[in-house]
């Protein structure tokens, strides 16, 4: 099977331009399943059920997240309601909806770092109980670690190696070039990127970063503005659950 998974989709820019490509990228590639990272779609922080809705209409078929997922209380709820969007498996028991599901027989999950994040539970343990747990395990298993440490992604990839089909980073918005095969068998990039204006500073306008980073104080962000970048990456899995390519496609919107 062919897995598209895009970088975190960043407001009303991001939102247009996965609208628009999703579909040709489906079609030129002969793709199976899509998976975006949302958490930064609404308004350029959190999630809200609008946003997802219009996310899934732009042929996106699971939304995973990250930190900001509880950025919209009107999410609360509609994570609850069944709907394929996950967030970080590693949050505390009792945190409202899942941290992976099952589409069409294949396993996603999400999953959270904790160098420079936020203090949750330890996620090598976390799948790890996930994978020992889930009975039968899909053959098709796909990890979004949404971390910042290049360390700790790199870590979990090798990890996890040959154990799921693919483990590709989000957080940064900072697309790497390490696209690759791990020894047994896993697809790793360290980070997809970002779907979202170029000329910005991780998607929001540089004005109010720049002014922070000048003063110490705190400021408002907007989403940025301009040319779009959209960028993804393409994972070819063998009937084993393993893959055999990897490659990044990265575009410029105008």
């Amino acid at each position: 099977m062919k897995v598209l998974f895009i970088g975190d989709i960043i407001g009303k820019p991001g939102r247009k331009v996965v609208s628009s490509k999703v579909p040709e990228l489906r079609e030129e590639y002969g793709i199976d399943m899509v998976v975006a990272n949302g958490e930064n779609s609404a308004g350029g922080l959190g999630l809200t059920p609008a946003t997802a809705e219009e996310i899934f209409q732009s042929g996106v078929d699971v939304i995973t997240s990250g930190n900001h997922i509880w950025k919209h209380k009107e999410i609360v709820p509609y994570l609850d309601s069944g709907p394929p969007v996950v967030r970080p498996l590693n949050y505390p028991q009792g945190a409202p909806g899942k941290g992976y599901l099952i589409w069409n027989k294949v396993l996603v999950v999400n999953i959270m770092g904790r160098v420079f994040m936020d203090a949750l539970d330890c996620p090598f343990r976390a799948i790890d109980h996930l994978l020992n747990t889930c009975n039968p395990t899909p053959k098709f298993v796909l990890v979004d670690f949404h971390a910042e440490a290049t360390s700790e992604k790199n870590a979990l990839g090798i990890y996890l190696d040959g154990r799921v089909s693919a483990v590709v980073g989000t957080h940064t918005h900072v697309g790497t070039v390490d696209t690759r095969i791990l020894p047994k068998g896993t697809a790793f990039v360290t980070d997809l990127g970002m779907v979202g204006p170029k000329d910005s500073v991780i998607g929001n306008d540089p004005e109010g970063i720049i002014e922070m980073f000048l003063t110490g104080m705190p400021h408002r962000f907007t989403v940025g503005s301009g040319t779009s970048v959209f960028n993804s990456v393409l994972v070819d899995i063998d009937d084993n659950g393993l893959a055999w390519d990897i490659s990044r496609i990265d575009l410029e919107v105008g």
